[in-house]
């Protein structure tokens, strides 16, 4: 059993399918099966149900994955800690973004200004929460979602404002009741969508199931529709930043209480880099700039 075997075995365990899982490995699906059946066959186990061209991970194949994942990372761990020590460390970061912000390009090149050796690759995730998740050094998200195995600390909490095109009927006003949106239509990001769950939540909490006539995958769509007058959005405070021109209106919601907490979380099971551990500090600095809405209340 060799390293290079279940690390094949995991990445056929995860795709439950040969074809999928040889074009990521970049070899042949004829060799990989063979790798795969060799190391059941050290095992004296069948790790997966086999129908015509089907796989899926059994019983068997579960657990010794869950060992698998376990042992992988932990001499990933052992590498990045042994480079630490040398004072060699990799420079890079992985970091997951849970919630959509148009802070997260300065938030970086300010880090680089200071750490110009550390490289970022940053992951998204569009599914929903109970979908596995990546392997990340550190994770942005708002409570209450929480990933497993994982600590958080607060960084922020925000006002989810409402934001409604200038020639509204409530353009004028400073602040409202949601229920008096009960009839208008919505502009939001898709469900499965942090923000969305939230927002929903803050509709039935107010008597009413938002009406949706636009849909979208990115905040940024989300924000043009509303300026072009198609409808009116909840709107992050701080996250997606503050006006959006003379055509968008931003009014404050007096019931419920709309706001929500942005984490910062990673894994207490894996080591941390020395590099994702100044990222960390930075990032508990950076946000300290816009205050708290809590506190502002």
């Amino acid at each position: 059993m060799d390293l290079l075997a279940l690390r094949y075995f995991q990445t056929v365990a995860r795709l439950e399918n040969m074809t999928k899982a040889a074009e990521m490995l970049q070899i042949s699906q004829p060799a990989l099966s063979k790798v795969i059946g060799k190391l059941e066959k050290e095992l004296k186990i069948r790790l997966f149900d086999r129908t015509g061209k089907y796989i899926r991970l059994n019983e068997y194949g579960k657990r010794f994955l869950a060992k698998v994942d376990i042992a992988l990372q932990t001499l990933e761990d052992g590498k990045m800690e042994l480079l630490d020590m040398a004072e060699r460390p990799t420079g890079s970061v992985v970091f997951f973004i849970q919630v959509g912000s148009y802070l997260f390009p300065d938030m970086i090149t300010c880090f680089r200004q200071q750490h110009p050796e550390v490289q970022f690759k940053i992951l998204q995730h569009d599914q929903d929460i109970s979908a596995a998740y990546p392997a990340f050094d550190l994770c942005i998200s708002s409570s209450p979602f929480q990933i497993p195995g994982t600590e958080s600390i607060p960084l922020l909490t925000e006002e989810i404002m409402l934001a409604v095109p200038s020639d509204h009927r409530l353009a004028d006003r400073e602040s409202i009741r949601l229920s008096e949106l009960s009839e208008d239509g919505f502009i939001s990001l898709k469900p499965g969508k942090q923000l969305r769950e939230t927002t929903d939540s803050l509709c039935h909490a107010a008597g009413f199931t938002p009406r949706m006539i636009y849909e979208c995958d990115e905040p940024s769509m989300v924000r043009s529709l509303v300026r072009s007058g198609l409808g009116v959005s909840f709107f992050p405070s701080v996250t997606w930043g503050g006006s959006q021109g003379s055509s968008v209106v931003l009014i404050s919601i007096e019931e419920p209480v709309c706001t929500r907490t942005i984490e910062i979380s990673w894994y207490t099971n894996r080591y941390m880099t020395n590099a994702a551990k100044k990222f960390r500090e930075f990032v508990q600095n950076y946000y300290k700039q816009f205050g708290d809405y809590t506190k502002i209340r």
